[in-house]
């Protein structure tokens, strides 16, 4: 259901774009904004490993240095049959995670200092198992053509902000009922519901990440625990994290700087938790 809905809204936000940037843009401002929009988001997801481990400092352990750790994640990439990720461990004290990489070659699994102190063996594994379906999954690419996508349609936003400002406007734009208003209504609207899907997209990933990741580690109520200690020790201890890769996350790092649910990257953790709750042991 989750994919067919992640489907579904790109095809909304595809839709969106086309019909944006045919009005407002023309052709060429379609085409130019959709090649810049994806210059950026697939040059950020093809480094996208580099820039948010030195983002957050996070550094490479082998098995010596981390054995538990490497060990639960070697066990768990082998049960969903996945190449074995590089794991980083990241220098704070909020307990937190995120995988990135670009394909399950490059794949990369981080884990905040914080979370190995508070979780326990069952907790940690289904977190791990969580970040692992995402890699499974291929989220950074899906994450990579929803920004693609919204972006493109933020910057045809922004054109015709700059053409109403500027009165960039021909007779035959206001006779098709465009004019003005619809420029302006265009550059105001366009990105909020770009953002509102973009952000749907994500909330959905992470439903099925939680139920790959319970799959995974056989333990949905250890994975459900660990989402409970996650969500009150981030509402006590903020983490230092950029609004930008707040997705990446198992649980929204900027909880307590949220204004509204619904331009929240991540479920609610309640809901997320009761889901978690009402399947069997595997």
């Amino acid at each position: 259901m989750n994919s067919f809905k992640t489907a579904l809204l790109l095809g909304v936000l595809t839709g969106l774009l086309l019909l944006i940037g045919g009005y407002f843009g023309g052709r060429t401002g379609l085409v130019i904004a959709f090649a810049f929009a994806m210059i950026m988001n697939f040059g950020s997801y093809w480094f996208s490993d580099k820039i948010v481990l030195k983002m957050y400092r996070a550094q490479p352990v082998t098995e010596a240095e981390a054995p538990e750790l490497y060990r639960i994640v070697r066990d768990l990439s082998m049960k969903a049959s996945l190449p074995m990720p590089r794991v980083c461990i990241i220098p704070q004290d909020t307990p937190n995670a995120f995988a990135t990489g670009r394909n399950e070659e490059h794949a990369v699994v981080a884990v905040t200092e914080g979370i190995l102190r508070i979780l326990s063996r069952d907790e940690l594994e289904g977190v791990l198992a969580h970040e692992l379906t995402h890699i499974k999954n291929r989220d950074i690419l899906v994450g990579s053509i929803a920004a693609t996508l919204a972006g493109a349609i933020v910057m045809i936003a922004n054109m015709a902000q700059w053409a109403a400002i500027f009165g960039g406007l021909s007779r035959d734009d206001e006779d098709h009922g465009g004019g003005f208003i619809g420029l302006i209504l265009t550059a105001i609207l366009a990105p909020i519901a770009a953002t509102i899907i973009q952000m749907a997209i994500s909330r959905s990933r992470e439903y099925m990440a939680d139920d790959g990741g319970a799959r995974i580690s056989g333990k949905p109520y250890g994975l459900a625990g660990a989402l409970e200690k996650l969500s009150r020790a981030s509402q006590a201890l903020p983490m230092n994290a950029e609004p930008a890769t707040a997705h990446m996350f198992i649980v929204n790092p900027l909880t307590g700087r949220s204004l509204m649910n619904l331009f929240s990257t991540h479920p609610p953790i309640e809901e997320r938790i009761a889901r978690l709750r009402s399947m069997r042991p595997m």
